[in-house]
């Protein structure tokens, strides 16, 4: 266990390097010389070669790096206790745990299978994590031969089953912990919060969707079709509107950790990006960060303010995001703050298009509730008259509310 916790920095820096080749690889040109090119094959790795220098993209060693060291070491491990196991090495014959109290017998008797399918197993669903959670071989350049080192792994899995039974207890038992770490390890760096905190969430490999999103808020963009339908590509490689339409999606189906990244990614490329802006701090208020929110939902209400919006967009995207900044400070405990963004929204003029008309009377609801909750009744109960007016349901609330003036 401690020999693989101290590998574990290398592996991190290792996604990272690798999460980077993932990023810039669509960018470079391909290894073999195309047909007619006119190029050698050494002449295209020169030109592949300047090119990753030129635009920043680590080295391909890093991909079979971490790889290469947990190998080495654990060859040199499994074969130093397999040594102390034929050795006899004092408390091995008598030192281990349940059916396996010899350590220096081979596999054997009725339990004698147990160890061989555990470490044929193990292999196995190492295999399949590893290249469920890979990026890079996503790429055509290493499908095809991603694929055949798939096969060849899992091929592997018969071969271990029968190796296990030539080596002595002792090896089986370093062998077994260390592919259960190996899992325990691959499924924790997958979850979205582990790689956000060490820095690996953000620009995943993501897949353009084919269909438009539909617009809920006012404040999300249509997807765009993609030129291949289904084809793998680099968040890098996105616009703005099209990290804003794949976001959306996410939030839509409840993946907030998976929308945040890439609104934080539209934002780097369009830091003026105003829809981008107003989701980002409806999605981080979703998970609770509201000070955060709040700032993305003021900074875009104070750039829709000094352009003195007219179009029907601009006024629906001020009324949404005053209206979400209001919110947002009321939670942080800062109502007076919050019931200033809300009274903006009611100090505008009542809108004709039928979806920001419905963020504006949003807006009053939330308003009269925190003017009712600040002891100031009767502005809440005029609110709400005007709520009432737009949607009766609101009547037993604007009841309740004139009752207890």
């Amino acid at each position: 266990m401690a020999f693989r916790m101290a590998l574990v920095p290398i592996l991190v820096l290792q996604l990272k390097q690798t999460k980077r080749i993932s990023e810039l690889l669509p960018q470079l040109p391909p290894f073999w010389p195309p047909r007619n090119s006119g190029r050698s094959v050494i002449d295209q790795l020169v030109l592949f070669r300047k090119q990753r220098k030129a635009i920043g993209c680590p080295s391909f060693l890093w991909i079979p790096a971490y790889f290469s060291i947990q190998v080495s070491c654990f060859l040199l491990w499994i074969t130093s206790i397999r040594r102390m196991s034929l050795d006899h090495h004092p408390g091995f014959d008598c030192g281990g745990a349940l059916w396996f109290q010899n350590l220096t017998e081979i596999p054997n008797g009725l339990f004698g299978p147990i160890f061989p399918f555990l470490i044929a197993g193990l292999h196995y669903t190492n295999v399949q994590i590893i290249f469920a959670g890979s990026s890079v071989h996503k790429f055509d350049k290493f499908e095809e031969l991603a694929k055949n080192y798939k096969r060849f792994l899992n091929f592997m899995t018969f071969l271990l089953y029968f190796l296990a039974y030539q080596m002595p207890q002792g090896s089986l038992v370093y062998w077994t912990t260390n592919l259960s770490f190996s899992i325990a390890q691959q499924s924790l760096l997958k979850h979205p919060t582990v790689r956000a905190k060490l820095g690996l969430s953000g620009n995943d490999i993501v897949q353009k969707e084919t269909r438009n999103v539909e617009s809920t808020n006012g404040n999300e963009a249509k997807s765009v079709d993609p030129p291949a339908k289904g084809r793998i590509i680099s968040a890098q490689t996105l616009t703005p509107q099209e990290l804003l339409s794949l976001s959306v999606k996410y939030l839509s189906e409840g993946h907030i950790e998976k929308s945040i990244p890439l609104l934080r990614l539209a934002l780097e490329k369009d830091p003026e990006y105003l829809k981008g802006m107003i989701t980002l701090g409806q999605a981080l208020y979703q998970k609770n960060q509201f000070p955060e929110a709040a700032e993305y939902l003021e900074s875009a209400t104070s750039k829709l303010l000094a352009a003195c919006p007219t179009e029907v967009e601009d006024v629906d995207n001020l009324i949404v995001a005053s209206q979400w900044a209001g919110v947002s400070n009321i939670r942080q405990g800062k109502t007076p703050d919050g019931i200033t963004h809300l009274e903006r929204v009611a100090n505008m003029k009542e809108p004709d298009d039928p979806k920001s008309k419905a963020h504006y009377f949003d807006a009053l609801v939330l308003l009269s509730s925190a003017l009712f909750n600040e002891g100031r009744k009767d502005e809440a109960a005029k609110y709400l008259r005007l709520v009432v007016a737009y949607d009766n349901s609101f009547k037993e609330l604007l009841k309740q509310c004139e009752e207890e003036r």
